[in-house]
């Protein structure tokens, strides 16, 4: 199972990350509800712990917003607020479940994973990504634009498979590191800068339209400007 914690206390979303992960699973984390709510766009998860009061986007509007786009996936909210108006309020803006603090993990652990029997197993993923002329085959391990072969190094094809899995979505730094590079923590290096620079330089050179995007204080995208 696959998880995504939005919680803005660092120390409480380690704690859950390790529980969760020495349960078997894995968990990645957003520090606030922005962040979040780009990470669940196009994440994949299995479930959503979303805690209520979050900085720069609280977590009912992180769920509203997400209930808007069409995602899905379930949503279980922790909340230090435990009225029943509090929990009310929770599951109408879209939670499926909402669990007061303090809490006792074991209860978190059982509840998440009923809300993840729920919706059931997910679907396999495509063996082919296409974006416009672009064109990813996951078996084969080759990139084509316009039918010309792209030589990629195995980082380079990772990232080129993220950005494309999320083609037209922003993808954050947040998101690359835990994804492409399985870092758990911000190294505080141009790594993925110089990543994107490559594989640009790769993939749009020579090319009328760029796929490959800088969104400005927000991350990165794969989309067709042609159109």
């Amino acid at each position: 199972m696959r998880l995504l914690i939005v919680e803005d206390d660092a120390e409480a979303a380690a704690y859950l990350v390790k529980a969760f992960r020495e349960a078997g699973h894995v968990a990645d984390h957003a520090l606030d509800g922005l962040e979040g709510y780009a990470m669940a766009q196009g994440g994949g998860y299995d479930v959503l712990v979303v805690d209520r009061m979050l900085p720069r986007m609280d977590g009912l509007s992180v769920i509203r917003s997400l209930r808007e786009q069409g995602e899905t996936t379930p949503v279980l909210i922790l909340s230090a607020l435990a009225q029943v108006d509090d929990r009310v309020k929770g599951l109408r803006a879209g939670g499926d479940d909402y669990l007061p603090k303090p809490y006792a993990f074991s209860e978190l652990l059982a509840r998440v994973e009923v809300l993840s029997r729920r919706r059931g197993a997910p679907a396999s993923e495509p063996t082919t990504y296409r974006v416009g002329d672009l064109l990813l085959d996951r078996l084969a391990h080759r990139v084509t634009r316009a039918g010309e072969e792209i030589a990629l190094q195995p980082r380079e094809f990772r990232l080129l498979e993220y950005l494309m899995k999320h083609a037209g979505q922003v993808v954050t730094r947040t998101m690359l590191l835990e994804n492409v590079w399985d870092y758990h923590f911000d190294p505080q290096t141009n790594v993925i800068d110089v990543h994107v620079s490559r594989l640009r330089a790769k993939v749009d050179k020579g090319f009328e339209h760029p796929m490959i995007h800088t969104i400005r204080g927000a991350g990165y995208m794969v989309r067709d400007t042609a159109r």
